[in-house]
């Protein structure tokens, strides 16, 4: 009888939504710079409302000896950018056993804005960076989570594997209505945090607002969880900024994608990519780089109307 009730309980569940379909555009261009965000993949869809993005360990993890983590600022002629002054501060927001938030502002960025930020009932202005440490007994604080409020970047990346000490972030991401301002941003007028529920409330000066909700931080993978108060019509909701120079030397060097009612992915390298349609997509390496080796791999999916 209670093998029945849990089977009857099972089929009553909802069935889950089929993934939407997203279109995926390749923007990026070569460079000689291992500094230069010269990766630009974009997601576009008139009607998808949420989707996941995680970030996870590179294929080579196990492979590495000495992680490369130092700039390298060889053939780099960087232009695109004007430095405005700020007064240096770092600010504990909020820390708690599990977690830890950090605001900090440099003393200068490259764009002039302060967005508010709300930490609880702490309300705060001008940081260019916005930290999250995950905390466990016996272990110091793990910073897993950043994101710059002046132009809209978010960085993710899991625990270490038990051989390396840290492991580095590498690429970037983009949520929310993508604008080109020198480079693409996502231009903020508001962020609410709420440590209880690691949950970001962001709202656009485009118009619109979206929830980024954490929803796993292990030494598997970071995931958040991205919901759209509404779709992002006539551009794209979401974009992967990273770095390729080579394959042997790059955050970023291939793309695979799955398209709806197929059971094989489709790759193709990245500056090569000429765009595509899908249901998910996962950006990465399969080589190790000697710049940013253990940086991690990143998985669009989860796409829903």
């Amino acid at each position: 009888m209670k093998r029945l009730a849990i089977l009857a309980c099972l089929f009553s569940l909802p069935a889950l939504a089929e993934p939407s379909t997203v279109r995926m555009i390749n923007e990026s261009h070569p460079t000689l710079c291992a500094e230069e965000d010269n990766v630009d993949v974009r997601f576009l869809s008139d009607t998808v409302r949420q989707f996941r993005v995680e970030a996870f360990h590179p294929n080579v993890i196990g492979t590495i000896v000495r992680d490369r983590t130092a700039p390298d600022f060889t053939n780099c002629t960087i232009t695109d950018k004007a430095d405005f002054r700020f007064t240096p501060r770092r600010v504990v927001l909020h820390d708690d056993a599990r977690l830890r938030v950090v605001g900090i502002t440099f003393d200068k960025f490259w764009r002039p804005e302060r967005v508010p930020v709300t930490v609880g009932t702490r309300r705060e202005e001008g940081f260019h960076l916005f930290q999250l440490f995950w905390k466990e007994r016996g272990k110091p604080p793990y910073e897993f989570l950043v994101m710059y409020p002046v132009d809209g970047y978010w960085r993710i990346k899991p625990r270490p594997p038990a051989h390396l000490r840290d492991i580095v972030y590498g690429s970037s991401f983009l949520v929310g209505p993508v604008e080109m301002m020198q480079r693409p941003v996502v231009n903020l007028s508001a962020i609410v945090f709420d440590p209880a529920t690691m949950t970001f409330d962001l709202t656009f000066k485009a118009g619109g607002s979206a929830k980024v909700k954490v929803e796993a931080v292990d030494q598997e993978r970071v995931a958040v969880d991205v919901t759209l108060e509404r779709p992002v019509t006539g551009g794209p909701f979401a974009a992967m900024r990273s770095m390729y120079v080579t394959e042997a030397n790059a955050d970023s060097a291939q793309i695979e994608w799955r398209k709806a009612g197929e059971n094989r992915w489709m790759q193709s390298p990245i500056m090569s990519f000429r765009g595509a349609e899908g249901i998910e997509a996962r950006i990465g390496r399969n080589v190790p780089s000697r710049h940013n080796t253990s940086s991690p791999d990143h998985l669009f999916s989860r796409f829903q109307d």
